[in-house]
């Protein structure tokens, strides 16, 4: 019987994966803590941890009707943001897949009342909210699997949560130790074209308004005490600051995980951070010895 072993709410930014002297010259010549973080956490959890399979929440992969969720038995190739091709450009990837486990997750789409269908097709595109983090945490590791589920554009909070509980029905009707991450931002609104470039700086300072970043340090201290049942009840409020794909990267995690019932506290890798007026930060969920629930 399969488990999910760890969980993370995980920030993908493009200044990742910038050179260094360019994310130097960016914040005031200093290191993003988000690229330390990232470095840390690989060296604490996915170098050490046992575990089989990443899936990926990604928030840049927006469906329609369905959820789908990859199941090449490989992926490999050379990424080229189309949304910033001068910073990501010809990236290398290749990993193995798992297309058993997406096949597992699409067979509890009925159970759970949603639509998730597992896509094979060697010409499916890509996001760097997936490749950004496995550059990181993936790369040089070549005997873990990779899979993503995009969000669904028409899919409300009870649907992300829905896709969570099949995932974690599939994980647990395999031998799979698993570690699910939810790719993506807190608060997310852009500084516009004119005034960006006076926000690039890590500071959290250009997050695009207070408002923005006390909601965000708010879910931040819930996620640290473990009251994911907060950051639930209180979706409506945040949905006022434009989280990244409406939270459903960290819906579907939480679904996962068990919802209200989902106790676990988050360890801190980096500060909280801006990216261009956003919200960022690497959040890591151990398992708790007495398994995810209260």
């Amino acid at each position: 019987m399969g488990e999910i072993v760890g969980a993370g709410l995980l920030a993908h930014v493009p200044t990742i994966v910038l050179p260094e002297a360019t994310r130097l010259e960016l914040n005031e010549g200093k290191e993003i803590t988000l690229v330390t973080g990232l470095r840390q956490l690989r060296e604490d959890v996915f170098e050490k941890l046992d575990y089989d399979t990443v899936i990926v929440m990604d928030s840049h992969w927006a469906t329609t009707v369905e959820f789908v969720v990859t199941a090449q038995n490989r992926r490999a190739g050379l990424f080229t943001s189309e949304e910033l091709p001068r910073g990501m450009c010809r990236m290398h990837y290749d990993f193995p897949g798992d297309p058993e486990l997406a096949r597992a997750i699409s067979g509890f789409a009925g159970k759970h009342g949603t639509w998730i269908t597992p896509i094979d097709d060697d010409y499916l595109p890509i996001y760097y909210a997936t490749i950004n983090l496995w550059k990181f945490l993936g790369e040089g590791l070549p005997d873990k699997r990779w899979i993503s589920i995009g969000v669904c554009q028409t899919g409300d909070m009870e649907d992300h949560l829905r896709l969570g509980r099949a995932v974690a029905d599939a994980v647990a009707t395999t031998d799979r130790k698993a570690i699910v991450i939810a790719s993506g931002a807190l608060s997310h609104t852009f500084w516009s074209l004119r005034e960006l470039r006076d926000h690039e700086a890590s500071d959290p300072v250009h997050i695009r308004t207070p408002e923005a970043r006390e909601a965000d340090h708010e879910r931040i201290a819930w996620f640290k005490q473990g009251r994911h049942d907060e950051v639930l009840r209180t979706m409506p409020e945040f949905y006022e600051y434009k989280p990244e794909a409406k939270f459903a990267h960290y819906l579907m995690m939480a679904g996962a995980l068990g919802e209200e019932k989902w106790t676990a506290p988050a360890r801190q890798y980096g500060e909280y951070e801006n990216s261009v007026g956003t919200g960022q930060v690497h959040l890591w969920f151990d398992r708790p010895e007495g398994g995810w629930h209260a």
